[in-house]
């Protein structure tokens, strides 16, 4: 079998308790190594419509013409809603007629759907209470402040994988009991790739924005272009105000863990959450970013981790997709961790499928959580239908997410604020969210950006962009 790299700590897994350091082993040396060219690695056109497919046999679903959740995620509704279907029907992903397939029944589904929780940062600047989060979960989260909220919420269900991410279905018969063990935890990240529903994460965390994007000289904030994206210089690299954004990252992967170990997690899970084309690799800031939340991570469960009773071990899943491993975020996570890991939950950095990862850990009787990082508009899977997916994305094409996070197939558990729940996390750290709103800057410095807005400019950049795509 083809090797795949990974690395634990403590490296000598001798000193690892016995059942997992027999799952580390297994993990290590004993699956097949992702598919990273295989069919999930495109626009996913088969996938998106063996979901669609899927959808529609079993429950009606079809698109509202026109009408969509939030600016490019299409909106959709139900003919046979779960809850008026017969509990003891029995349904096969992908479909009735597959020779290999995945079974369960209706009335699984409904406790699955029952399993939804929301688990939120408690702390007065924040501004999350209960309203906020039930408008946020039907993308209705605005732009800045309450985009920059949604990295202080998570959302946690049980949710069976489908299949795995070299696109072939996982078979599963009704007996078995395995996807009842995972449970996908759905949270957003910091977002620097520029866009204005997280503007705020380039106004709090890069300390020269100013100089870094065009400047709308109405607004003396980034110039939108395409009304969503920013326009980078070029020329001048980002600068991090790493001190705020290690603090909170350190209080987004607390709470994370924290609201794991309340769902008596015994395995997590995680990848790279923002460390992909979120990073900021656009204006030179992704590899510092990786950095820091390696070492956020690995400050939380040094410093936090007797707090996590039910958790035993963690895995980082980082595939390696970089021809420089230097650059990837597995490089980022070995050499932080090889400086030293004094935690007591032992954890390891693999190249590897999550869901290979997390079905073999389910497989073996551990309660495991699988991270989904998702967008902060709120929305399960966001553009699952666009045919371009990230990871977001992909996870609603191979797993049941849709149905059980998505908040027009589980309105009312999604959306009954019983369901959220507060945790206040006493560790001294100010949450640092008040930012200072840009003000109009003087007419002599306006020119510049006058002139870039103007169109023989923008066709410049449309021109450039698509060069430099190619």
């Amino acid at each position: 079998m083809t090797s795949y790299k990974s690395m634990s700590f403590p490296t000598d897994l001798d000193k690892i308790d016995g059942r997992i350091r027999d799952l580390f082993n297994d993990l290590m040396y004993n699956l097949c190594p992702m598919e990273k060219q295989g069919p999930m690695s495109g626009s996913c056109e088969i996938q998106t419509r063996q979901m669609e497919n899927f959808l529609y046999e079993n429950f009606h679903f079809e698109n509202i013409p026109g009408e969509y959740i939030v600016q490019g995620v299409k909106s959709f509704q139900l003919g046979k809603p779960i809850s008026t279907l017969n509990n003891k029907l029995i349904i096969k992903f992908p479909s009735e007629q597959s020779d290999q397939s995945f079974e369960m029944t209706i009335e699984e589904i409904l406790k699955w759907q029952k399993s939804f929780i929301v688990y939120a940062l408690q702390d007065k600047d924040l501004l999350i209470d209960k309203e906020f989060i039930q408008l946020a979960l039907q993308g209705q989260s605005k732009e800045g402040d309450e985009a920059f909220r949604m990295k202080f919420i998570i959302r946690m269900s049980i949710c069976p994988i489908l299949m795995e991410f070299d696109g072939k279905i996982l078979q599963r018969k009704l007996e078995e009991d395995w996807p009842n063990r995972i449970k996908l935890v759905s949270v957003t990240g910091v977002d620097f790739a520029g866009r204005i529903h997280d503007i705020n994460d380039i106004l709090t965390y890069i300390t020269n924005w100013r100089d870094v994007y065009h400047i709308d000289t109405n607004t003396n904030k980034p110039v939108i272009y395409n009304g969503r994206d920013f326009i980078p210089k070029g020329n001048i690299s980002g600068q991090l105000d790493e001190n705020r954004l290690f603090k909170d990252l350190i209080r987004m992967i607390h709470l994370r863990l924290y609201a794991y170990n309340q769902q008596n997690i015994q395995i997590v899970v995680e990848t790279g959450i923002g460390l992909g084309v979120f990073a900021g690799k656009q204006i030179g800031i992704d590899h510092r970013t990786r950095l820091l939340s390696a070492q956020a991570i690995k400050y939380v469960l040094e410093n936090y981790s007797s707090t996590y009773s039910s958790i035993q071990a963690i895995i980082f899943a980082m595939p390696i997709f970089e021809k420089d491993e230097t650059t990837s975020t597995f490089y980022s996570f070995v050499e932080t961790f090889k400086n030293g890991y004094s935690g007591r939950i032992p954890i390891l950095i693999i190249d590897q499928d999550m869901h290979r990862l997390t079905v073999q850990i389910a497989k073996q009787g551990f309660n495991v959580s699988q991270l989904n990082p998702a967008d902060s508009h709120g929305v399960f899977g966001e553009y699952w239908q666009n045919l371009g997916p990230a990871v977001e994305e992909k996870l609603a094409l191979t797993t049941l997410g849709l149905i059980i996070q998505h908040h027009l197939f589980n309105q009312q558990n999604i959306l009954n604020t019983n369901n959220y729940q507060f945790i206040h996390i006493d560790d001294n750290k100010p949450p640092y969210t008040t930012i200072s709103i840009p003000t109009p800057l003087p007419l002599f410095q306006q020119i510049p950006s006058l002139l870039f807005q103007t169109r023989p400019f923008i066709w410049i950049y449309q021109f450039i962009t698509w060069i430099l795509s190619r």
